[in-house]
């Protein structure tokens, strides 16, 4: 069984624009431009009250300079911004970056992408891969939450579509959680199933021990941004109590998923668990057979060493060779064969109390 992504909001309704622009005007209109360069984005916001714009590109690391240059962000280290593990922040007082990983899983195989966030001035830009297009149902309600924003201050208005951004982003990372509690619990159904290859079962535990981690990974790097926004006092970020209060929010449903993930990774660990006891039960089946067999080996030997060795002697010549003529020689071995097989099947008896017992 095969993990289904959920689908894209490209996959829904039809193409998806590479990039888009909304812009607020101090008179409260709503500007919203789709697909045009991006100095005719910065060229339209410069009177803004807030804007936000939205790049595709399809080489992160390639674009994000060129973007963050013509977007007029100058203090910002790029380079230093791309190679943070999964997530990054870099405060400049009149600039601020971050990067945040932006997860999708097909397959039971788990991409992290980067969701850059860059913010000066009036505007915020966002630049993320084209396979990531989380930000485009988010951009459908921006013009709502503009205009309810209108009269707050600058900071105030940044920090609320920030949070917006953090929380559409983080909702799908969480989404993707279901997915792979859906096929842990497939793979621990199929461990009652006789007839299912148990090592094939033990690999896809490995591999969605594995996703987890990665999983676990993004949240823990999530936490890391959204508790440097909360507590770093950047000057691009509100004072405001309230407004921080809903960025700890988010920090707590970040913990709560974490809380979720390392369960999983317990239960996947159980089956980890339980695969090493049916091993361990088939391999002491099998040598109780083979103990079985030795036994009745060790019954069958000994049974026919006794008449074997007194056939030797009589064919060695002694009583000048007529030990095989006299009329007690047949009942001998019948005897000597009856009385040792029974001697031999006792002691093994035996034998297997004194280890119950042990």
């Amino acid at each position: 069984m095969k993990m289904q992504s959920t689908p894209q909001p490209s996959q829904v309704n039809g193409p998806v624009p590479l990039s888009f622009c909304i812009i607020l005007d101090k008179d409260g209109r709503i500007e919203r431009q789709v697909d045009r360069p991006l100095e005719e984005y910065i060229a339209a916001i410069r009177d803004a009250s807030i804007a936000w714009i939205d790049c595709s590109t399809k080489d992160d690391d390639k674009e994000i300079e060129h973007i963050a240059q013509v977007a007029g962000f100058t203090k910002i280290p790029i380079p230093k911004l791309t190679t943070g593990f999964y997530s990054a922040y870099e405060d400049y007082d009149t600039e601020l970056g971050i990067m945040l990983p932006s997860t999708t899983v097909r397959a039971e195989k788990m991409s992290v992408h980067p969701l850059f966030v860059l913010i000066r001035d009036n505007y915020i830009v966002t630049v993320h891969s084209e396979e990531i297009n989380r930000l485009l149902r988010f951009s459908r309600y921006a013009p709502p939450l503009f205009k309810r924003i209108a009269e707050e201050s600058l900071v105030d208005k940044t920090t609320m579509v920030l949070e917006r951004i953090i929380d559409e982003n983080n909702d799908r990372n969480f989404e993707y959680l279901r997915e792979i509690e859906m096929r842990g619990d497939t793979i621990s159904k199929s461990l009652i199933e006789e007839n299912l290859a148990k090592r094939k079962v033990a690999y896809d535990i490995y591999r969605m021990k594995h996703v987890l981690i990665d999983y676990l990974n993004v949240l823990w790097s999530t936490k890391d941004v959204v508790d440097s926004l909360r507590y770093g006092d950047a000057d691009l970020i509100t004072n405001d109590e309230k407004l921080l209060g809903r960025i700890g929010i988010l920090s707590d449903n970040i913990d709560r998923h974490i809380e979720l993930s390392e369960q999983m990774s317990n239960v996947l660990s159980s089956g980890l668990e339980v695969m090493q006891s049916i091993y361990n039960n088939q391999l002491q089946n099998l040598n109780n057979r083979f103990a079985l067999v030795t036994a009745y080996l060790t019954v069958l030997g000994t049974a026919f060493l006794v008449p074997n060795t007194i056939a030797t002697i009589a064919g060695s010549g002694i009583m000048g060779g007529t030990m095989g003529e006299q009329w007690w020689y047949l009942p001998l071995l019948i005897l000597s064969t009856v009385i040792a097989t029974l001697a031999s099947f006792l002691w093994v008896i035996h034998v297997w109390k004194m280890k119950e017992v042990d």
